[in-house]
């Protein structure tokens, strides 16, 4: 299969969006939802590292998920540790190099540790970077960009310095976003990076997006062509 995918993503960035309503088509509590997405994670990071795609962004926690009941946003937190601290040695073990963007601001210290131990203990990996967007805003994002130039006194405000001052600094823009569930938005979600960035949406629930579906985007994605404001060769 992997022979036939002729343009794969460099980097691929996915809104995994439909936990609470798979848990509630199968008339279980929301949380069961996130912890079958866990699974989900699982299988989209092994497939992205086995058709060859360098980076792979998920969308983990909002800025605007602090709105959620405050019982389902401490078991999310208490469930990204966890599996952060169970996992993160075998994801060294497969190469892959981990980071975060977002802001670690209010986000329970046992969480930053354990983000910081992975982030520092895989960073010398030159498989996938898999980044983690964890109390992530992109207009926030945007917002603490321009006050850091500010403060530098820079006056020339250009693209580049810009990009020079986003939480992705040397992550290239995305190639494809990928949301599930049906919803067909951003959510404020790599605002700036996804200027071109090839759009992908499914009516998969995120705890059913496993290798097949992932695929089904890849095949989508070869499909497109990719301008960039330009004509067509």
């Amino acid at each position: 299969m992997k022979d036939k995918l002729k343009m794969v993503p460099e980097h691929i960035a996915i809104i995994m969006d439909g936990n609470g309503r798979w848990a509630k088509r199968k008339g279980l509590p929301r949380i069961a939802g996130h912890r079958e997405g866990l699974k989900a994670v699982r299988a989209v990071v092994k497939a992205a590292r086995k058709y060859g795609v360098k980076y792979l962004t998920l969308y983990s926690f909002s800025t605007e998920n602090w709105k959620r009941p405050e019982d389902e946003v401490r078991f999310l937190f208490h469930l990204m540790e966890e599996r952060l601290r169970k996992e993160g040695q075998q994801l060294h073990k497969n190469n892959v190099k981990v980071s975060f963007i977002g802001k670690k601001d209010g986000l329970p210290a046992k969480l930053v540790k354990t983000m910081g131990c992975v982030e520092r203990h895989t960073f010398k990996n030159t498989g996938l970077t898999l980044i983690f967007a964890i109390n992530y805003g992109s207009r926030q994002e945007i917002t603490d960009a321009v006050k850091r130039i500010i403060s530098s006194g820079e006056k020339d405000i250009t693209e580049d310095l810009i990009e020079k001052n986003l939480y992705t600094v040397g992550i290239p823009a995305p190639d494809l976003i990928i949301r599930t569930s049906g919803e067909k938005r951003l959510s404020n979600f790599l605002l700036w990076q996804a200027a071109y960035a090839e759009l992908y949406f499914t009516h998969t629930l995120w705890p059913d997006f496993k290798e097949d579906e992932f695929l089904k985007a890849l095949f989508d994605y070869q499909r497109r062509k990719r301008r960039f404001g330009g004509l067509s060769g």
